[in-house]
């Protein structure tokens, strides 16, 4: 059980001292008690990182005290309450483990989220999707409409106001300007293998080659495709006698677990972008 007084505090600013003395004694100063605060300086982009979970009763004159805080330091900073659910949106192609998943996580109330709706560029899906109470919309997409289904989709979001989006295995390459509008809240799943391996047989080249390990990668995406600042990866260990299928068996299975971690960890405000990169507070 979440308690309604709890809150999430998300800093970044240049790197200098004093900033967790003046953060930790507003909260103090409102009858604030902190549960959790994870840190980290990072040398090489000269950014300051913290998360600090607390509770307290006065979070309306906690949030005023801090403004000359926040203007002291230059912080780019977030203060969001624990028990919000983020607001969304799955898109969706052929391929539906992932989707499963998350939806099957969104009933057991696993994840912080609303799921605001699916979005495909098929009409497969819709009877299972609909079947758990949740809006199905299909956006066909082809090289000649595909601007002003993008236009139509930003309104679907817009409208919804949705916090996340989540690629569980759309397989339409988003446009730059869409991708760099909606940064950092665009979350992508895709197969990562050494070799790194093209297309949709992806794990029937895999297997071709004898591959030792296969794995999955969640990242934020960006206009270079499938280089966003990455959330999570996982490897699993695969052996000679394994076919294709049970490639196939195990990356689905992996590709979900990144995938749903990576969701978790957005929606608990526990991800940062830093640079090219993120700071992941777990």
């Amino acid at each position: 059980m979440r308690d309604d007084n709890c809150y999430i505090l998300k800093v970044t600013c240049e790197d200098r001292p004093g900033i967790v003395a003046a953060v930790t004694q507003c909260i103090a100063e409102n009858e604030g008690n902190i549960l959790e605060c994870q840190q980290f300086d990072d040398p090489e982009t000269n950014k300051f990182l913290m998360r600090v979970r607390f509770s307290t009763p006065q979070i309306d004159k906690l949030r005023f005290q801090l403004r000359p805080i926040i203007e002291r330091f230059e912080f780019r900073s977030e203060l969001v309450a624990e028990n919000r659910k983020g607001r969304v949106l799955i898109m969706v192609s052929k391929m539906d483990h992932c989707l499963n998943d998350l939806v099957y996580r969104w009933g057991k109330n696993d994840l912080m989220m609303d799921i605001v709706g699916v979005v495909s560029n098929h009409e497969m899906h819709r009877d299972q999707v609909e079947g758990h109470g949740l809006k199905f919309d299909v956006i066909e997409v082809t090289k000649e409409n595909k601007s002003e289904q993008e236009k139509k989709l930003l309104s679907y979001i817009q409208d919804n106001e949705v916090d996340l989006i989540v690629l569980a295995r759309y397989m339409q390459i988003l446009s730059d300007d869409f991708s760099k509008r909606l940064f950092g809240k665009i979350i992508n799943i895709h197969h990562s293998f050494l070799p790194s391996f093209k297309g949709a047989r992806a794990y029937h080249q895999a297997h071709l080659r004898g591959v030792k390990l296969i794995g999955a990668t969640a990242h934020y995406v960006t206009p270079d495709l499938d280089e966003g600042p990455i959330i999570e990866q996982e490897v699993a260990r695969v052996k000679h006698s394994d076919s294709t299928e049970d490639l196939v068996r195990i990356g689905r299975d992996t590709e979900c677990r990144v995938l749903s971690r990576a969701v978790r960890w957005h929606l608990e405000h526990r991800v940062f972008l830093n640079d090219r990169k993120t700071v992941v507070f777990t």
